[in-house]
């Protein structure tokens, strides 16, 4: 009967202390990954900037004070594995005034980049950038009331319901708006993009930046009472490593903060059963910066119960440069796009 305390000894108690272990350092870091988890996640991408530059010449002029997407950029990301492409754009561009129809010229150069990219496999994600205003003025006052940004995705949703790679970012980076005004605007907006017949995927902010590092401080409270019939929508969150959180500086914080940053807003999607996406995120092309980088894409990956993927700012005809920009215009890969590739859902071979 010594055979059982020495195989206790021997190969049971190492095991439960190992996973005791990792258990305790799980809970200190403030995540614990869920055991299914660690896939490559579905939406691996990039923002491709440029249709919402101009703000203070609006409508402006297309090709001189902004920039849609062109074939050979997305060619290039979608070369890397990349399936997704962010394209953001102003509402006031494509809606020249509240209540009136999609601007057809505006509405032709969307619709030259959705067609575009869709055909070669694709998703597009589209970004009104407009921050929760129109011409300056935030949603849910009296000269801008709930219901305009509504009945604004309720003719996007019209128009691109029939394309289900096309998915319905609904705002980007919610600020100077109330929590529960913002629900009521996206409560809203997603009634009115069902009533219109469109199931396509919804992407919803929170308020504040739709900061993941505030989540749990400025949305959670209200954002877990998305009323959608189809049940189809997932959290987008943006979230910068710099020494201020704003994506401005190059130099990166610890690569070591990525899982505490993320781990009030994953656990929170974890406790409700619901998906996030991170819409905004870059870094430096620094040593410190690409280990984060590695980093933030290998938590999300093992937290892939939750994240559902990602796009990178960004590509796009700004400062060559500037240090997040990964366009190739150059002729030589950017130090941060190896990175990103590894973690790519794969390439698409439809391009190729």
């Amino acid at each position: 009967m010594e055979y059982l305390p020495s195989y206790f000894n021997r190969c049971i108690l190492p095991t439960f202390l190992g996973v005791a272990i990792a258990l305790a350092t799980s809970l200190k870091q403030g995540v614990i990954a869920d055991p299914v988890s660690n896939q490559r996640l579905s939406y691996t991408g990039i923002n491709i900037a440029g249709a919402a530059f101009g703000g203070k010449v609006l409508p402006g002029k297309h090709g001189t004070h902004y920039f849609y997407p062109k074939p050979a950029s997305i060619d290039y990301f979608a070369s890397k594995g990349m399936n997704i492409i962010r394209v953001p754009f102003r509402w006031e561009r494509m809606q020249r005034r509240i209540g009136a129809n999609l601007d057809e010229d505006e509405l032709r150069l969307l619709d030259s980049v959705v067609d575009y990219a869709t055909s070669k496999n694709i998703y597009v994600l589209l970004d009104p950038h407009n921050y929760a205003a129109y011409f300056g003025t935030v949603l849910g006052t009296r000269d801008l009331p709930t219901e305009s940004l509504a009945a604004f995705w309720g003719l996007l949703a019209d128009h691109y319901k029939k394309n289900p790679k096309v998915f319905f970012g609904l705002m980007n980076e919610p600020k100077g708006i109330a929590a529960d005004t913002w629900l009521s605007v996206v409560n809203a907006s997603i009634a009115e993009i069902r009533r219109r017949g469109a199931d396509n995927i919804i992407f919803v902010p929170g308020v504040s930046w739709t900061s993941a590092r505030n989540w749990l401080s400025s949305s959670s409270n209200v954002m877990d009472r998305i009323v959608d019939p189809k049940a189809n929508y997932v959290y987008e969150v943006h979230q910068y490593f710099d020494q201020d959180f704003t994506g401005t500086h190059a130099e990166c914080r610890d690569p070591t903060s990525v899982r505490a940053t993320l781990a009030g807003f994953t656990n929170w999607a974890r406790e409700r059963h619901k998906r996030g996406f991170l819409g905004e995120f870059g870094v430096g092309p620094d040593q410190n910066c690409l280990t984060l980088l590695e980093e933030l894409l290998k938590f999300m990956e093992e937290n892939s119960d939750v994240w559902v993927g990602w796009t990178y700012w960004a590509a796009g005809p700004f400062a060559k440069n500037y240090f997040t920009n990964l366009e190739h215009s150059d002729g030589a890969d950017k130090p941060q796009v190896p990175i990103l590739e590894r973690h790519t859902n794969g390439r698409n071979t439809s391009n190729h």
